[in-house]
Protein backbone atom coordinates (compact mmCIF):
# COMPACT_ATOMS: atom_id res chain seq x y z
CA UNK A 1 0.00 0.00 0.00
CA UNK A 2 1.86 3.44 -0.99
CA UNK A 3 2.42 5.42 1.83
CA UNK A 4 0.27 8.80 2.29
CA UNK A 5 1.85 12.06 1.47
CA UNK A 6 2.12 14.62 4.21
CA UNK A 7 1.03 17.65 1.21
CA UNK A 8 3.55 20.21 2.61
CA UNK A 9 4.48 22.49 0.00
CA UNK A 10 8.35 22.82 -0.35
CA UNK A 11 9.52 26.17 -0.09
CA UNK A 12 11.15 27.54 -2.93
CA UNK A 13 14.72 28.70 -1.13
CA UNK A 14 16.41 26.98 1.70
CA UNK A 15 19.08 28.42 3.47
CA UNK A 16 22.20 26.16 3.73
CA UNK A 17 23.72 26.19 7.88
CA UNK A 18 24.54 22.67 8.21
CA UNK A 19 26.71 20.67 5.42
CA UNK A 20 28.00 16.84 6.34
CA UNK A 21 30.89 16.03 3.90
CA UNK A 22 31.77 12.49 3.33
CA UNK A 23 33.68 11.74 0.08
CA UNK A 24 36.08 8.74 -1.27
CA UNK A 25 37.33 11.25 -3.70
CA UNK A 26 38.66 14.06 -2.07
CA UNK A 27 39.52 16.03 -4.87
CA UNK A 28 37.80 19.29 -4.62
CA UNK A 29 36.92 19.12 -1.39
CA UNK A 30 39.21 21.21 1.45
CA UNK A 31 38.21 24.44 -1.22
CA UNK A 32 34.68 23.03 -0.98
CA UNK A 33 34.65 22.80 2.32
CA UNK A 34 36.40 26.74 2.62
CA UNK A 35 34.12 28.16 0.54
CA UNK A 36 30.82 27.00 2.66
CA UNK A 37 33.14 27.63 5.88
CA UNK A 38 33.57 31.25 4.50
CA UNK A 39 29.74 31.28 4.35
CA UNK A 40 29.18 30.52 7.55
CA UNK A 41 27.78 26.97 7.61
CA UNK A 42 28.77 24.41 9.81
CA UNK A 43 30.70 21.50 8.73
CA UNK A 44 30.18 17.97 9.58
CA UNK A 45 32.63 15.13 8.20
CA UNK A 46 33.58 11.43 8.89
CA UNK A 47 36.55 9.13 8.89
CA UNK A 48 39.38 10.68 6.20
CA UNK A 49 37.24 13.72 5.11
CA UNK A 50 37.10 14.80 8.20
CA UNK A 51 41.17 14.17 8.62
CA UNK A 52 41.73 16.21 5.66
CA UNK A 53 39.60 18.98 6.75
CA UNK A 54 41.47 19.18 10.27
CA UNK A 55 44.62 19.51 8.42
CA UNK A 56 43.52 21.88 6.72
CA UNK A 57 42.72 23.88 9.75
CA UNK A 58 38.94 23.69 9.09
CA UNK A 59 36.31 23.97 11.81
CA UNK A 60 34.47 20.41 11.11
CA UNK A 61 32.70 18.80 13.84
CA UNK A 62 33.23 14.39 13.45
CA UNK A 63 29.57 13.11 12.73
CA UNK A 64 29.86 11.31 15.89
CA UNK A 65 28.70 14.62 17.52
CA UNK A 66 25.65 14.27 16.19
CA UNK A 67 25.17 10.99 16.53
CA UNK A 68 26.39 10.54 20.16
CA UNK A 69 27.95 7.25 19.25
CA UNK A 70 31.37 6.32 17.63
CA UNK A 71 32.34 5.21 14.42
CA UNK A 72 32.88 1.49 15.00
CA UNK A 73 33.45 -1.91 13.44
CA UNK A 74 36.71 -0.08 11.31
CA UNK A 75 34.13 2.44 9.77
CA UNK A 76 31.49 -0.08 8.55
CA UNK A 77 29.19 1.69 10.90
CA UNK A 78 29.30 5.52 11.30
CA UNK A 79 26.41 7.28 9.89
CA UNK A 80 23.48 4.67 10.08
CA UNK A 81 22.08 6.49 12.98
CA UNK A 82 18.83 8.24 13.88
CA UNK A 83 20.82 11.27 14.76
CA UNK A 84 22.09 11.49 11.01
CA UNK A 85 18.83 10.42 8.80
CA UNK A 86 16.29 12.22 10.98
CA UNK A 87 18.58 15.23 10.20
CA UNK A 88 18.08 14.27 6.79
CA UNK A 89 14.43 12.67 6.30
CA UNK A 90 12.60 15.62 8.52
CA UNK A 91 10.13 17.76 7.29
CA UNK A 92 10.98 20.40 8.69
CA UNK A 93 7.33 22.12 8.75
CA UNK A 94 5.98 19.30 9.66
CA UNK A 95 5.26 19.88 13.57
CA UNK A 96 5.56 16.00 14.36
CA UNK A 97 8.52 16.19 13.16
CA UNK A 98 9.60 19.24 14.60
CA UNK A 99 9.29 17.73 17.67
CA UNK A 100 11.20 14.36 17.23
CA UNK A 101 14.03 16.43 16.30
CA UNK A 102 13.55 19.09 19.52
CA UNK A 103 13.23 15.81 21.94
CA UNK A 104 15.75 13.51 19.84
CA UNK A 105 18.33 16.32 20.21
CA UNK A 106 18.41 16.06 16.10
CA UNK A 107 20.06 18.58 13.64
CA UNK A 108 18.68 19.41 10.66
CA UNK A 109 21.12 18.95 7.58
CA UNK A 110 20.75 21.22 4.86
CA UNK A 111 23.60 20.25 2.86
CA UNK A 112 25.08 16.42 1.76
CA UNK A 113 27.85 16.36 -0.65
CA UNK A 114 28.93 12.70 -1.09
CA UNK A 115 31.01 10.26 -3.57
CA UNK A 116 30.97 6.35 -2.96
CA UNK A 117 33.83 4.24 -2.59
CA UNK A 118 35.22 3.25 -5.66
CA UNK A 119 33.67 -0.14 -6.16
CA UNK A 120 33.63 0.41 -10.39
CA UNK A 121 37.28 1.07 -9.86
CA UNK A 122 37.99 -1.67 -7.63
CA UNK A 123 36.30 -4.38 -10.41
CA UNK A 124 38.11 -2.38 -13.22
CA UNK A 125 41.22 -2.93 -11.85
CA UNK A 126 40.56 -6.62 -11.33
CA UNK A 127 40.47 -6.49 -7.45
CA UNK A 128 40.26 -10.16 -5.83
CA UNK A 129 36.92 -11.30 -3.64
CA UNK A 130 37.30 -9.63 -0.46
CA UNK A 131 38.61 -6.27 -1.63
CA UNK A 132 35.72 -6.15 -4.02
CA UNK A 133 33.23 -6.58 -1.38
CA UNK A 134 35.42 -3.94 1.08
CA UNK A 135 34.64 -1.53 -1.35
CA UNK A 136 30.86 -1.72 -1.85
CA UNK A 137 29.31 1.31 0.39
CA UNK A 138 26.23 0.77 2.69
CA UNK A 139 26.60 4.47 4.69
CA UNK A 140 26.67 6.79 1.47
CA UNK A 141 24.08 5.02 -0.50
CA UNK A 142 21.40 5.18 2.19
CA UNK A 143 22.21 9.13 3.22
CA UNK A 144 22.10 9.84 -0.90
CA UNK A 145 18.44 8.21 -1.08
CA UNK A 146 17.90 9.85 2.16
CA UNK A 147 18.94 13.45 0.86
CA UNK A 148 17.48 13.05 -2.68
CA UNK A 149 13.95 11.28 -1.14
CA UNK A 150 14.07 14.61 1.50
CA UNK A 151 14.90 17.15 -1.66
CA UNK A 152 12.12 19.42 -0.68
CA UNK A 153 14.50 20.66 2.23
CA UNK A 154 18.02 19.10 1.70
CA UNK A 155 20.44 19.45 -1.02
CA UNK A 156 22.06 16.59 -2.26
CA UNK A 157 25.41 16.36 -4.47
CA UNK A 158 27.00 13.13 -5.44
CA UNK A 159 29.45 14.79 -8.63
CA UNK A 160 32.39 16.64 -7.49
CA UNK A 161 32.06 18.23 -10.97
CA UNK A 162 29.15 20.17 -9.39
CA UNK A 163 30.92 21.65 -6.82
CA UNK A 164 31.60 24.95 -8.71
CA UNK A 165 27.64 25.09 -9.81
CA UNK A 166 26.92 24.38 -6.25
CA UNK A 167 29.18 27.41 -4.94
CA UNK A 168 27.55 29.26 -7.71
CA UNK A 169 23.49 28.36 -6.97
CA UNK A 170 24.83 29.32 -2.78
CA UNK A 171 25.96 32.81 -3.21
CA UNK A 172 23.25 34.28 -0.86
CA UNK A 173 23.38 31.48 0.86
CA UNK A 174 20.16 29.75 0.24
CA UNK A 175 19.65 26.73 -3.13
CA UNK A 176 16.41 26.70 -5.16
CA UNK A 177 13.86 23.94 -4.86
CA UNK A 178 14.20 23.65 -8.89
CA UNK A 179 18.36 23.13 -7.97
CA UNK A 180 17.27 20.74 -5.04
CA UNK A 181 15.47 18.53 -7.88
CA UNK A 182 17.89 18.79 -10.48
CA UNK A 183 21.18 17.02 -7.62
CA UNK A 184 18.32 14.77 -6.28
CA UNK A 185 17.59 13.08 -9.81
CA UNK A 186 21.49 12.91 -10.62
CA UNK A 187 21.86 11.21 -7.23
CA UNK A 188 19.21 8.55 -7.96
CA UNK A 189 20.83 7.77 -11.08
CA UNK A 190 24.26 7.65 -9.00
CA UNK A 191 23.37 5.01 -6.91
CA UNK A 192 21.00 3.07 -9.27
CA UNK A 193 24.27 2.85 -11.99
CA UNK A 194 26.38 2.04 -8.52
CA UNK A 195 23.98 -1.05 -7.44
CA UNK A 196 24.30 -2.03 -11.09
CA UNK A 197 28.01 -2.26 -10.80
CA UNK A 198 27.75 -4.51 -7.68
CA UNK A 199 24.64 -6.74 -8.95
CA UNK A 200 26.55 -7.24 -12.37
CA UNK A 201 29.87 -8.00 -10.72
CA UNK A 202 28.58 -10.54 -8.14
CA UNK A 203 26.68 -12.16 -11.45
CA UNK A 204 30.17 -12.70 -13.23
CA UNK A 205 31.66 -13.54 -9.73
CA UNK A 206 29.62 -16.11 -9.36
CA UNK A 207 28.67 -17.38 -13.08
CA UNK A 208 25.10 -16.95 -12.93
CA UNK A 209 24.81 -15.42 -16.72
CA UNK A 210 21.18 -14.53 -16.80
CA UNK A 211 20.20 -13.80 -13.25
CA UNK A 212 16.29 -12.73 -12.48
CA UNK A 213 17.33 -9.12 -12.79
CA UNK A 214 19.56 -7.40 -14.76
CA UNK A 215 20.75 -3.89 -14.51
CA UNK A 216 22.89 -1.69 -16.73
CA UNK A 217 24.33 1.73 -16.07
CA UNK A 218 26.08 4.13 -17.39
CA UNK A 219 27.31 7.53 -16.84
CA UNK A 220 27.07 10.61 -19.28
CA UNK A 221 30.28 11.08 -21.38
CA UNK A 222 28.93 13.87 -23.64
CA UNK A 223 25.49 14.95 -24.77
CA UNK A 224 25.24 14.72 -28.40
CA UNK A 225 24.32 17.36 -30.97
CA UNK A 226 21.57 14.32 -32.41
CA UNK A 227 20.87 11.06 -32.52
CA UNK A 228 20.65 8.97 -35.84
CA UNK A 229 19.00 10.89 -37.31
CA UNK A 230 18.85 15.03 -36.50
CA UNK A 231 14.92 14.67 -34.99
CA UNK A 232 16.44 12.22 -32.12
CA UNK A 233 18.13 13.27 -28.88
CA UNK A 234 21.36 11.00 -27.76
CA UNK A 235 24.15 11.12 -25.74
CA UNK A 236 27.30 8.75 -24.90
CA UNK A 237 26.98 6.63 -21.88
CA UNK A 238 30.16 4.88 -20.50
CA UNK A 239 30.01 1.33 -18.40
CA UNK A 240 33.66 1.61 -16.97
CA UNK A 241 34.77 -1.18 -18.83
CA UNK A 242 38.46 -0.73 -19.34
CA UNK A 243 37.65 -2.22 -23.10
CA UNK A 244 40.31 -0.22 -25.27
CA UNK A 245 37.94 1.22 -27.64
CA UNK A 246 35.98 4.41 -28.82
CA UNK A 247 34.71 4.77 -25.19
CA UNK A 248 37.84 4.81 -23.85
CA UNK A 249 40.04 6.27 -26.60
CA UNK A 250 41.59 10.02 -26.32
CA UNK A 251 40.19 11.98 -29.26
CA UNK A 252 43.64 14.05 -30.72
CA UNK A 253 42.18 15.97 -33.13
CA UNK A 254 38.79 17.22 -35.04
CA UNK A 255 35.19 17.82 -33.57
CA UNK A 256 32.95 15.76 -31.21
CA UNK A 257 32.53 12.22 -32.51
CA UNK A 258 28.47 11.57 -33.96
CA UNK A 259 26.32 8.74 -32.25
CA UNK A 260 26.90 7.50 -35.91
CA UNK A 261 30.38 7.79 -35.95
CA UNK A 262 30.67 6.20 -32.31
CA UNK A 263 28.65 2.93 -33.64
CA UNK A 264 30.67 2.92 -36.53
CA UNK A 265 34.08 3.16 -35.45
CA UNK A 266 33.43 0.47 -32.64
CA UNK A 267 32.69 -1.85 -35.06
CA UNK A 268 35.72 -1.24 -36.98
CA UNK A 269 38.14 -1.38 -34.05
CA UNK A 270 36.12 -4.58 -32.77
CA UNK A 271 37.03 -5.73 -36.36
CA UNK A 272 39.87 -4.90 -36.66
CA UNK A 273 41.32 -6.48 -33.54
CA UNK A 274 40.51 -9.91 -34.88
CA UNK A 275 44.00 -9.49 -36.66
CA UNK A 276 46.64 -9.74 -34.04
CA UNK A 277 49.49 -6.95 -34.20
CA UNK A 278 52.26 -9.25 -33.74
CA UNK A 279 51.30 -11.44 -36.88
CA UNK A 280 50.70 -8.82 -39.52
CA UNK A 281 49.41 -4.74 -40.23
CA UNK A 282 45.82 -4.79 -40.28
CA UNK A 283 43.46 -2.35 -41.58
CA UNK A 284 39.57 -1.86 -41.55
CA UNK A 285 37.40 -0.01 -43.07
CA UNK A 286 33.72 0.42 -42.11
CA UNK A 287 30.59 2.23 -43.42
CA UNK A 288 27.30 1.81 -41.73
CA UNK A 289 28.56 -0.76 -39.25
CA UNK A 290 29.67 -3.14 -42.30
CA UNK A 291 33.28 -3.33 -43.62
CA UNK A 292 33.67 -2.31 -47.29
CA UNK A 293 37.32 -3.39 -47.27
CA UNK A 294 40.04 -5.62 -44.52
CA UNK A 295 43.23 -6.17 -45.81
CA UNK A 296 46.50 -7.28 -44.30
CA UNK A 297 49.88 -6.61 -45.39
CA UNK A 298 53.44 -6.51 -44.68
CA UNK A 299 52.87 -2.73 -43.81
CA UNK A 300 50.33 -0.86 -42.80
CA UNK A 301 50.14 1.85 -45.71
CA UNK A 302 50.11 -1.59 -47.91
CA UNK A 303 47.07 -3.14 -45.73
CA UNK A 304 45.55 0.05 -45.98
CA UNK A 305 45.65 0.38 -49.82
CA UNK A 306 44.87 -3.41 -50.18
CA UNK A 307 41.33 -2.50 -48.15
CA UNK A 308 40.28 0.82 -49.69
CA UNK A 309 40.78 -1.75 -53.21
CA UNK A 310 38.10 -3.63 -52.40
CA UNK A 311 35.13 -0.68 -52.69
CA UNK A 312 36.91 2.60 -52.68
CA UNK A 313 33.66 3.75 -53.63
CA UNK A 314 31.75 2.72 -49.93
CA UNK A 315 35.05 4.10 -48.45
CA UNK A 316 34.62 7.44 -49.22
CA UNK A 317 33.15 9.13 -45.47
CA UNK A 318 34.17 5.69 -44.12
CA UNK A 319 35.67 4.92 -40.40
CA UNK A 320 39.01 3.73 -40.73
CA UNK A 321 40.61 1.04 -38.07
CA UNK A 322 44.12 0.42 -37.27
CA UNK A 323 45.40 -2.89 -35.75
CA UNK A 324 49.10 -0.86 -35.07
CA UNK A 325 50.18 2.43 -34.70
CA UNK A 326 49.16 5.17 -37.05
CA UNK A 327 52.63 6.46 -39.07
CA UNK A 328 53.58 8.65 -41.35
CA UNK A 329 53.16 6.90 -44.40
CA UNK A 330 50.14 5.40 -43.79
CA UNK A 331 48.56 9.30 -42.86
CA UNK A 332 49.56 9.90 -46.12
CA UNK A 333 47.94 7.79 -47.59
CA UNK A 334 44.47 8.54 -45.63
CA UNK A 335 44.21 12.01 -45.94
CA UNK A 336 43.90 11.98 -49.84
CA UNK A 337 40.57 10.47 -49.26
CA UNK A 338 37.73 12.39 -47.25
CA UNK A 339 37.43 10.32 -44.12
CA UNK A 340 35.32 10.70 -40.88
CA UNK A 341 37.20 8.65 -38.43
CA UNK A 342 40.58 6.99 -37.77
CA UNK A 343 41.54 4.79 -34.79
CA UNK A 344 44.38 3.11 -33.62
CA UNK A 345 46.06 1.81 -30.72
CA UNK A 346 48.86 5.19 -30.81
CA UNK A 347 49.56 7.72 -33.51
CA UNK A 348 52.97 8.31 -33.91
CA UNK A 349 54.12 12.66 -33.80
CA UNK A 350 54.90 12.66 -37.94
CA UNK A 351 51.18 11.00 -37.86
CA UNK A 352 49.85 13.55 -36.04
CA UNK A 353 51.07 16.32 -37.93
CA UNK A 354 50.02 14.70 -41.43
CA UNK A 355 46.36 14.43 -40.38
CA UNK A 356 46.25 17.69 -38.79
CA UNK A 357 46.14 19.24 -42.37
CA UNK A 358 42.64 17.81 -42.34
CA UNK A 359 41.05 19.40 -39.06
CA UNK A 360 37.56 17.94 -39.29
CA UNK A 361 39.10 14.53 -39.65
CA UNK A 362 38.69 13.03 -35.92
CA UNK A 363 41.87 11.28 -34.93
CA UNK A 364 41.50 8.74 -31.98
CA UNK A 365 44.12 6.94 -30.04
CA UNK A 366 42.54 4.04 -28.18
CA UNK A 367 45.87 3.05 -26.11
CA UNK A 368 45.50 -1.05 -27.21
CA UNK A 369 43.86 -3.16 -29.15
CA UNK A 370 40.36 -4.85 -27.32
CA UNK A 371 40.70 -8.93 -26.54
CA UNK A 372 38.50 -10.39 -29.50
CA UNK A 373 38.42 -13.37 -26.72
CA UNK A 374 37.30 -11.54 -23.25
CA UNK A 375 33.86 -12.45 -22.38
CA UNK A 376 31.74 -9.47 -21.99
CA UNK A 377 27.97 -8.60 -22.35
CA UNK A 378 26.14 -6.74 -25.28
CA UNK A 379 22.68 -5.18 -25.33
CA UNK A 380 19.84 -4.12 -27.38
CA UNK A 381 16.60 -2.33 -26.64
CA UNK A 382 13.40 -3.85 -28.15
CA UNK A 383 9.94 -2.29 -27.48
CA UNK A 384 9.01 -3.14 -23.39
CA UNK A 385 12.02 -4.74 -22.93
CA UNK A 386 16.15 -5.60 -23.31
CA UNK A 387 17.59 -8.05 -25.12
CA UNK A 388 21.46 -8.87 -23.07
CA UNK A 389 23.62 -11.63 -24.27
CA UNK A 390 27.90 -12.51 -23.78
CA UNK A 391 30.10 -11.53 -26.16
CA UNK A 392 30.58 -13.14 -29.51
CA UNK A 393 34.38 -13.78 -28.50
CA UNK A 394 34.28 -17.13 -30.60
CA UNK A 395 37.43 -16.81 -32.92
CA UNK A 396 38.23 -19.56 -36.10
CA UNK A 397 41.52 -20.23 -34.82
CA UNK A 398 40.31 -21.50 -31.72
CA UNK A 399 37.90 -23.72 -34.05
CA UNK A 400 37.98 -27.70 -34.76
CA UNK A 401 37.16 -27.21 -39.03
CA UNK A 402 36.08 -30.36 -40.31
CA UNK A 403 36.63 -30.83 -44.74
CA UNK A 404 33.53 -31.89 -45.86
CA UNK A 405 34.63 -32.33 -49.50
CA UNK A 406 36.41 -35.14 -51.44
CA UNK A 407 39.00 -31.78 -51.88
CA UNK A 408 40.99 -30.72 -48.64
CA UNK A 409 42.11 -26.83 -48.72
CA UNK A 410 45.46 -25.82 -49.68
CA UNK A 411 47.42 -24.22 -47.08
CA UNK A 412 46.58 -20.78 -48.69
CA UNK A 413 42.98 -21.26 -49.32
CA UNK A 414 42.52 -22.50 -45.39
CA UNK A 415 44.69 -18.73 -44.56
CA UNK A 416 41.96 -17.16 -47.00
CA UNK A 417 39.10 -18.97 -45.11
CA UNK A 418 40.00 -18.01 -41.84
CA UNK A 419 40.39 -14.41 -43.00
CA UNK A 420 37.36 -14.14 -44.65
CA UNK A 421 35.28 -15.83 -41.73
CA UNK A 422 37.19 -13.42 -39.04
CA UNK A 423 35.72 -10.61 -41.26
CA UNK A 424 32.12 -12.20 -42.08
CA UNK A 425 31.69 -12.32 -38.44
CA UNK A 426 31.47 -8.45 -38.04
CA UNK A 427 29.29 -8.11 -41.25
CA UNK A 428 25.31 -8.04 -40.51
CA UNK A 429 23.45 -11.25 -41.54
CA UNK A 430 22.80 -12.75 -44.12
CA UNK A 431 26.90 -11.86 -45.23
CA UNK A 432 29.14 -13.38 -47.14
CA UNK A 433 32.81 -12.34 -47.84
CA UNK A 434 35.36 -13.21 -50.33
CA UNK A 435 38.75 -13.32 -49.42
CA UNK A 436 42.11 -13.65 -51.49
CA UNK A 437 45.94 -13.50 -50.40
CA UNK A 438 44.62 -11.68 -46.95
CA UNK A 439 42.15 -9.00 -48.91
CA UNK A 440 39.12 -8.81 -49.31
CA UNK A 441 37.54 -8.89 -52.75
CA UNK A 442 33.93 -8.55 -52.62
CA UNK A 443 31.65 -7.98 -49.48
CA UNK A 444 27.78 -8.81 -49.46
CA UNK A 445 25.93 -7.96 -46.18
CA UNK A 446 22.19 -7.64 -44.60
CA UNK A 447 20.33 -9.10 -47.42
CA UNK A 448 17.31 -11.25 -46.63
CA UNK A 449 19.01 -13.77 -48.98
CA UNK A 450 22.48 -15.12 -48.53
CA UNK A 451 22.54 -15.97 -52.42
CA UNK A 452 21.73 -11.97 -52.59
CA UNK A 453 24.65 -11.17 -50.41
CA UNK A 454 27.06 -13.67 -52.58
CA UNK A 455 25.77 -12.02 -55.60
CA UNK A 456 25.91 -8.55 -54.33
CA UNK A 457 29.80 -9.12 -53.21
CA UNK A 458 30.69 -10.58 -56.48
CA UNK A 459 29.35 -7.63 -57.96
CA UNK A 460 31.28 -5.27 -55.94
CA UNK A 461 34.42 -7.03 -56.62
CA UNK A 462 33.55 -6.72 -60.47
CA UNK A 463 33.52 -3.15 -59.89
CA UNK A 464 36.30 -3.21 -58.05
CA UNK A 465 38.24 -4.83 -60.65
CA UNK A 466 37.45 -2.51 -63.35
CA UNK A 467 38.25 0.36 -61.27
CA UNK A 468 42.03 -1.25 -60.57
CA UNK A 469 42.22 -1.65 -64.35
CA UNK A 470 42.92 -5.51 -62.99
CA UNK A 471 42.00 -8.60 -65.93
CA UNK A 472 39.46 -10.35 -63.51
CA UNK A 473 37.97 -9.55 -60.53
CA UNK A 474 39.66 -11.07 -57.00
CA UNK A 475 37.19 -13.56 -56.22
CA UNK A 476 38.92 -15.28 -59.11
CA UNK A 477 40.94 -18.14 -57.29
CA UNK A 478 39.20 -16.52 -53.75
CA UNK A 479 37.92 -18.09 -50.71
CA UNK A 480 34.38 -17.25 -49.59
CA UNK A 481 33.06 -17.57 -46.14
CA UNK A 482 29.53 -17.10 -44.83
CA UNK A 483 28.46 -16.52 -41.26
CA UNK A 484 25.94 -19.15 -40.79
CA UNK A 485 25.18 -22.10 -42.59
CA UNK A 486 24.28 -22.82 -46.30
CA UNK A 487 20.66 -23.82 -46.52
CA UNK A 488 20.52 -24.67 -50.44
CA UNK A 489 22.88 -25.23 -52.90
CA UNK A 490 22.40 -22.12 -55.07
CA UNK A 491 24.30 -19.65 -52.55
CA UNK A 492 27.72 -21.74 -52.91
CA UNK A 493 26.60 -22.19 -56.82
CA UNK A 494 26.92 -17.91 -57.09
CA UNK A 495 30.02 -17.88 -54.94
CA UNK A 496 31.81 -21.09 -57.25
CA UNK A 497 30.18 -18.71 -60.87
CA UNK A 498 32.12 -15.88 -58.81
CA UNK A 499 35.28 -17.44 -58.72
CA UNK A 500 35.74 -19.40 -55.40
CA UNK A 501 37.23 -22.46 -55.24
CA UNK A 502 37.24 -22.48 -50.92
CA UNK A 503 34.40 -22.74 -48.74
CA UNK A 504 33.78 -21.93 -45.15
CA UNK A 505 31.06 -22.03 -43.19
CA UNK A 506 29.47 -23.17 -40.29
CA UNK A 507 27.18 -26.43 -41.70
CA UNK A 508 24.52 -27.76 -40.04
CA UNK A 509 21.82 -27.27 -42.88
CA UNK A 510 19.41 -30.06 -43.26
CA UNK A 511 21.01 -30.16 -46.89
CA UNK A 512 24.21 -30.15 -45.85
CA UNK A 513 24.44 -33.14 -48.32
CA UNK A 514 23.37 -31.52 -51.61
CA UNK A 515 25.49 -28.65 -50.77
CA UNK A 516 28.45 -30.47 -49.87
CA UNK A 517 27.56 -32.34 -53.33
CA UNK A 518 27.35 -29.29 -55.51
CA UNK A 519 30.72 -28.27 -54.51
CA UNK A 520 32.07 -32.15 -54.73
CA UNK A 521 30.86 -31.98 -58.46
CA UNK A 522 32.97 -28.38 -58.88
CA UNK A 523 35.90 -29.34 -56.99
CA UNK A 524 35.70 -27.08 -54.34
CA UNK A 525 36.81 -27.40 -50.98
CA UNK A 526 34.90 -26.75 -47.94
CA UNK A 527 35.20 -26.78 -43.99
CA UNK A 528 32.83 -26.41 -41.70
CA UNK A 529 33.59 -24.58 -38.22
CA UNK A 530 30.24 -25.91 -36.04
CA UNK A 531 30.14 -22.10 -35.13
CA UNK A 532 27.60 -19.48 -36.44
CA UNK A 533 28.38 -15.53 -35.95
CA UNK A 534 25.11 -14.09 -36.84
CA UNK A 535 25.15 -10.07 -36.34
CA UNK A 536 21.68 -8.24 -36.82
Amino acid sequence: MAVASKKIPAPDEVRIQTALLSVSDKAGIVELARALDAKGVRLVSTGGTHRALMAAGLPVSDVSELTGFPEVMDGRVKTLHPGVHGGLLAIRDDADHKAAMETHGITAIDLVVINLYPFEEVRAEGGDYPTTVENIDIGGPAMIRASAKNHAYVTIVTDPGDYSTLLDEIANGTTRYAFRQKMAAKAYARTAAYDAAISNWFSEALDLAMPRHRVIGGVLKEEMRYGENPHQKAGFYVTGEKRPGVATATLLQGKQLSYNNINDTDAAFELVAEFLPDKAPACAIIKHANPCGVATAPSLAEAYRRALACDSTSAFGGIIALNQQLDAETAEEIVKLFTEVIIAPSVSDEAKAIIARKPNLRLLAAGGLPDPRTPGLTAKTVAGGLLVQTRDNGMVEDLELRVVTKRAPSAQELEDMKFAFKVAKHVKSNAVVYAKDGQTAGIGAGQMSRVDSARIAAIKAEEAAKALGLAAPLTRGSAVASEAFLPFADGLLSAIAAGATAVIQPGGSMRDDEVIAAANEHDVAMVFTGMRHFRH
